[in-house]
């Protein structure tokens, strides 16, 4: 098995969790937020995982996956939103904020959640940098790699229960990237081979 020295994206991951640790640090606040967005198996969630686990701040970081709020395969703008009223909006007032999981299987939602105001929070998904949310965002990340080594990713990850959707996904994404033109919304981009 090759080592993470020998694996292309791991290194690329791993070079970009240190210079996103780098811009959290720089901003000298208690409670950043940190939006990570991307296309479907660019490396988000693992890239967001790296940065969880080597929080550079006191206390512990929020992490929350917009996998956790879309609601449904047609659902990347209304996921959005719900970040945006129940996590982003809150936590940039003070507030505590509180988010509903998507259950996929029943398809409804599910336990409640809160977002503690005080604590820093990671949110990554594909759409979540918007004219909306840039705002509210101190660190926004756009994590770019080519379709190929996307979707081979995506599938081996989660594998024939992704298939069927990834053409009406992939249209969604492609609507947020014309419409929001995240990358240039972006204080990071990351390539990811």
């Amino acid at each position: 098995m090759p080592s993470r020295s020998d694996d292309p994206v791991a290194a690329a991951l791993d070079r970009a969790a240190t210079l996103i640790e780098q811009d959290v640090l720089a901003l000298a606040a208690a409670n950043p937020v940190v939006l990570i967005d991307g296309r479907s198996g660019a490396g988000k969630t693992s890239l967001a995982a790296r940065l969880a686990a080597r929080w550079p701040l006191a206390g512990r970081v929020q992490l929350i996956a917009l996998d956790s709020l879309y609601p449904g395969w047609d659902g990347l703008d209304a996921g959005v939103d719900r970040a945006l009223e129940w996590i982003l909006r809150p936590h940039g007032r003070g507030y505590l904020g509180t988010w509903r999981r998507w259950d996929w299987e029943r398809e409804t939602e599910a336990e409640s959640h809160a977002v503690d105001p005080a604590l820093g929070v990671i949110v990554e998904g594909s759409g979540i940098l918007t004219p909306s949310t840039v705002g509210l965002g101190d660190v926004r990340v756009w994590v770019e790699s080519g379709e190929p080594a996307r979707k081979a990713r995506a599938l081996a990850r989660d594998g024939e229960t992704y298939r069927p959707h990834w053409d009406r996904w992939a249209a969604q994404e492609r609507l947020h990237v014309e419409r929001d033109d995240p990358r240039t919304l972006a204080t990071r981009i990351v390539e990811i081979p």
